[in-house]
């Protein structure tokens, strides 16, 4: 009687809306009779008295959470046909149908009131304009809201005390399987011989870019596993990948719990965006290292998370960075000593280095620049106080590297074997389809072909690419030659200064020791003065005598003098300038030499005097 009372010909005039929502798909699937249930309140609205063609059905919102209505377009076309005066009664199961969050139900609520629509559930009619029906469906409201937190809270809870244990069954990365309910390293040889030659590639290059670079000139796939399945891919190696497997600490055998968080904002459509952001290592909830058998220490873990992250190009103005092709084997490491920014590097004819502070010129424009010096002077004194530190450990370091030569390359040629190994069982399992096809089912047979020398063709690559490294035998020495070395030392001053060792190996050499150098200098004095802060925390000074003045500029070195005044009967100044260069003199700005500069001393009267005032 109360129902009929609450009901009246305007509400039948108007559509009946019965609204049906399962929070997840599998819920759709599973709990059928839940669903049977709302779906009949389509025979109650047509019990009230509505007509089947005025009874509208919105499952729209099938597999989607009640917590929010932003992505609820069943729900937001309920809500705007509220609005608009257009329904009689919405029907549903129950409140936590409609909604689980007080701000969307109490919208309904309001719109309801204000348009004099009924809402139905498995209790009742209501009235929201109606004080004590407002009061109950209120209450409903809330319950359902708590009855959400209280279930988050309880899963997240069981979550949280199972990860403290380390128990919790997460999705391992690939290189691992679980046993039981034990995480093992995966059986598959190649797949442990490719993951372990990502890190130790990375371990000999230092950047994970390099390490892509690298695997895909030798040749080297990368296993890849999706979602939850076990069966395993091989792929070209990517940075993504690569860097998938640096980051991730179960590599380490470590298990953690809580890496990622989500963030919710509103966006400018006002719609609320969730994003899912690292947590910093130090605020990770749940960390036990040791929890399974890895492929690093924890220790190397970190490190490599740090090196990662000191080659992560920063914005201008801030230092760091992976050695980059340029000449300034300093690039990214000298830090101004009076405003603390990062210096940069300035090119003269693409070999003569200069480190300047112009940062706060290109920021604020009418500041003026900072300070500025010579390259060739400050590499020259930072590299003689790098071999001074390096000096005693030079014969051990000689030793440890021709110990290692071999084992590093049987490590490498075993990739290279596997490959090899999986390439040739991937085609005889090919072989062995095409054979058991029948030959009369050419739809079949020509895919099961295709697929067959598809996989030819990847053995023949993978043998071209173990031939090649087997060929690249390392010299060995005989015993006379590894005791006379350990007698001698390593000159290592001869290795970092050959001809085959290129800009960046130098560059990682100094990166390896050096935090970074700071210099100020003091053009009154001719020097530049600062520290060298060794990536061990010591700090070492350093001094730089700068080029002399002359009577009136800079006055270039007598030997360098002494030259051109040889070289001017024969050669005009372009040749000259080219001749200076190619043996690696500049000027005493530091400068490269150009036709210019030789032109600026009279052609007959080049005596020393007349270099100091020409700007030598």
């Amino acid at each position: 009687m109360a129902e009929q009372g609450k009901l009246r010909a305007a509400h039948l005039d108007r559509e009946a809306w019965v609204y049906v929502r399962q929070s997840t798909l599998t819920q759709v699937r599973q709990n059928t009779e839940s669903l049977a249930r709302q779906y009949e309140l389509v025979e109650r609205a047509a019990g009230l008295g509505w007509t089947a063609d005025r009874i509208r059905v919105v499952d729209e919102d099938l597999g989607r959470s009640g917590a929010e209505a932003t992505r609820r377009s069943g729900f937001q076309s309920l809500v705007a046909a509220v609005g608009l005066g257009k329904v009689g009664i919405v029907l549903g199961i129950e409140v936590s149908r409609l909604a689980r969050r007080n701000s969307d139900w109490y919208h309904l609520l309001d719109l309801c009131a204000m348009t004099d629509s009924l809402i139905g559930d498995a209790d009742g009619l209501y009235h929201p304009a109606d004080y004590n029906d407002r009061l109950v469906l209120g209450l409903k409201g809330t319950m359902s809201e708590a009855e959400l937190h209280l279930l988050r809270s309880r899963l997240n809870a069981g979550l949280r005390h199972k990860a403290a244990r380390g128990e919790l069954r997460q999705g391992l990365p690939v290189g691992f399987d679980y046993d039981d309910d034990q995480v093992v390293i995966h059986p598959d040889e190649a797949v442990r011989a490719a993951v372990g030659e990502v890190f130790a590639r990375f371990e000999s290059l230092g950047s994970a870019r390099q390490v892509v670079v690298s695997m895909r000139g030798d040749g080297i796939r990368l296993p890849r596993r999706s979602g939850g399945s076990r069966r395993v891919r091989w792929e070209h190696a990517t940075y993504p990948a690569v860097h998938d497997v640096l980051t991730n600490p179960a590599y380490s055998g470590a298990f953690v719990f809580g890496r990622t968080k989500t963030v919710r904002s509103v966006g400018e459509d006002g719609y609320l965006r969730t994003r899912v952001v690292d947590v910093p290592v130090e605020e990770w909830e749940i960390c036990i290292p040791g929890h399974h058998a890895g492929y690093i220490s924890f220790d190397t873990y970190l490190s490599n998370r740090v090196k990662l992250r000191g080659n992560w190009r920063a914005p201008a103005g801030e230092g760091g960075g992976a050695p980059r092709e340029g000449k300034a084997l300093l690039q990214g490491l000298v830090r101004c000593g009076r405003c603390g920014r990062t210096m940069q590097v300035a090119y003269s004819n693409r070999s003569h280095v200069r480190y300047l502070c112009s940062r706060a010129m290109q920021l604020y424009g009418g500041a003026t620049r900072c300070q500025s010096v010579a390259g060739r002077l400050l590499e020259a004194a930072v590299i003689e106080r790098v071999f001074a530190v390096l000096e005693p450990a030079a014969v051990s370091a000689t030793a440890a590297a021709l110990a290692d030569v071999e084992t590093a390359r049987a490590k490498r040629l075993q990739v290279f074997e596997l490959a090899v190994e999986r390439a040739r069982f991937e085609a005889e399992r090919a072989r062995r389809q095409f054979d058991a096809c029948e030959p009369e089912n050419r739809l079949v047979a020509r895919t099961l072909e295709r697929r067959f020398e598809e996989c030819l063709v990847a053995l023949r690559q993978a043998e071209s690419e173990l031939a090649k490294q087997r060929s690249r035998q390392p010299l060995r020495l005989s015993e006379e030659e590894i005791a006379w070395l350990c007698r001698a030392g390593a000159d290592l001053r001869a290795v970092f200064e050959a001809p085959t060792t290129t800009v960046h190996e130098r560059k990682r050499l100094l990166r390896t020791l050096i935090g970074d150098v700071q210099i100020t200098v003091d053009r009154p004095e001719g020097v530049a003065s600062g520290h060298i802060a060794w990536e061990g925390g010591a700090v070492t000074p350093i001094t730089v005598s700068l080029p002399r003045r002359g009577t009136n500029g800079w006055s270039t070195d007598e030997a360098v003098v002494e030259m051109i005044r040889q070289l001017a009967p024969s050669l005009d100044d372009a040749a000259i300038a080219d001749r200076l260069n190619r043996q690696g003199h500049a000027t005493a700005m530091g400068l490269a030499f150009t036709s210019r500069h030789v032109k600026t001393h009279p052609s007959h009267q080049r005596d020393r005097a007349s270099f100091g005032a020409r700007g030598w």
